[in-house]
């Protein structure tokens, strides 16, 4: 017999002594103990849902402007005569301060000249007076004198037909009548122009008055005065520079008052008026301007500083005149008043031009269940039971503003909304709900309608 098959022959029968063994210790040992499991929480944070009303909010951003800009164009030329030291970029000039005086020297010849023109044209009109109350004595004398030639005429003419008189005498007597009576139609011709050259004489007064009133005027064109209080924006003429006229010799922007345009939707617009289903306003910005007008919308500029934001109230002033072409947008301005004077010094900077500042529009809103925008996924919300477990609710969103939504219908008071994610999240499983109470004075502070999330 082989080898192999030999030692296969010895060791079966311990083979299969080992398996019996180990079958008999496998179904004598004892039942493993068994550990029940508890069901594992899962924490999440949850906010009490509570009744409130949430005023309706659009923001926009833009750039403070000057409400009033003035630029000083010169309606008459001249050589600077005088420049305010003050008249450079960035300071600032009370109001009736007169800035730049032009030479007046051209302008006091011209009203000179048109004084004289006026006295010399009323002595001409005086001279005439007189002449036509000397025309008038003569006239009345060479009147006089004619009729006496008439007579003389007539007489001589009896005498010729009586033949008591020659005929050379009744023509010398006709031509003594002729000559007179020329004499009289002269005067009373050169009478009848009187009033014509009169009234010349009177027109050329009126044209050098004309004259005068515009030397005059020009005199006062050549002092400039500031006609609010306004900050130089630009600053075009020195001492001696001849300035022509219809040249910008500075240009001054109003520190009273500020602008802001920020542009608006169209659906944020319908809802800051309540006019969504009014589409008539939406059509018409002139009606829409007349309406926000009307209405009590509140508005607020904030300007961030750093870690904190300063505001100055404002107005809604007027619409834009067209709406953006690129965003379909309105433009609303808003109007800043005391814009530098409610300045202080390391607190609150005046409100100047060029500022990127955060306008807000507040209108009379909604009442509702304001939740965090983020809770609200498919027209649902996750809510803690009063057993602790899991539930998806479906609600109706009324408006979604900012970072917040206002809940209409499918939660009420008092519910613990579920604001983090159970991962994964599965309805029934069990919650350990801890109350997130910063996040519950945020949205009151949304209702309250406080300042900017920057702010916060």
């Amino acid at each position: 017999m082989r080898p192999a098959l030999r030692l296969f022959v010895i060791a079966l029968p311990f083979a299969a002594l080992g398996a019996g063994f180990l079958a008999y210790a496998i179904s004598n040992r004892p039942a493993p103990a068994r550990i029940d499991v508890a069901e594992r929480a899962v924490p999440v944070r949850v906010v009490e849902t509570a009744l409130a009303h949430l005023p309706t909010r659009v923001t926009g951003n833009g750039l403070v402007r000057p409400a009033r800009v003035f630029e000083a164009v010169a309606q008459v030329g001249g050589a600077a005569e005088w420049v305010d030291p003050g008249l450079h970029t960035g300071a600032v000039l009370r109001a009736n301060r007169v800035f730049l005086r032009l030479s007046k020297a051209d302008f006091a010849l011209a009203e000179a000249q048109a004084l004289a023109n006026i006295r010399a044209t009323e002595a001409k009109l005086a001279e005439l007076e007189l002449s036509e109350k000397n025309q008038q004595a003569a006239l009345d004398l060479e009147r006089r004198l004619l009729s006496i030639r008439t007579a003389d005429r007539d007489r001589i003419a009896q005498l010729v037909e009586r033949e008591a008189a020659s005929a050379s005498a009744l023509d010398t007597a006709r031509a003594a009548w002729l000559a007179q009576r020329q004499k009289v139609l002269g005067l009373e011709n050169a009478l009848s122009l009187v009033p014509t050259q009169r009234q010349v004489l009177l027109e050329q007064i009126a044209v050098y008055q004309a004259t005068l009133e515009t030397a005059r005027l020009n005199l006062e064109r050549t002092e400039f005065t500031l006609p609010f209080t306004g900050r130089v924006a630009q600053a075009a003429v020195e001492t001696g520079q001849f300035v022509r006229q219809g040249e910008v010799v500075a240009v001054f922007d109003g520190v009273e008052t500020a602008e802001v345009e920020v542009h608006v939707s169209f659906s944020d617009m319908a809802a800051l008026t309540g006019s969504a289903a009014d589409g008539g306003y939406l059509l018409d910005p002139a009606g829409l301007g007349e309406r926000l007008r009307a209405m009590a919308i509140g508005a607020e500029v904030w300007l961030a500083l750093g870690d904190r934001m300063v505001s100055w109230p404002a107005r809604i002033d007027r619409l834009s005149d067209a709406v953006d072409q690129r965003t379909g947008t309105l433009g609303v301005i808003l109007r800043v008043d005391d814009a530098y004077s409610s300045a202080t010094p390391g607190v609150r900077p005046p409100l100047t031009k060029g500022m990127f500042v955060e306008a807000v529009l507040t209108g009379p809103g909604r009442a509702g269940i304001i939740v965090p925008r983020s809770a609200v996924r498919g027209g649902k919300v996750m809510i803690a039971g009063d057993d602790d477990r899991l539930r998806l609710v479906t609600v109706t969103v009324l408006r979604v503003q900012e970072d917040v939504a206002l809940i209409g219908e499918g939660l009420s008071p008092g519910v613990r909304l579920v604001v983090s994610d159970p991962s994964p999240p599965v309805p029934g499983q069990l919650l350990e709900p801890v109350r997130d109470q910063m996040l519950e004075d945020r949205l009151a502070a949304r209702a309250a309608g406080t300042a900017p999330e920057a702010a916060q």
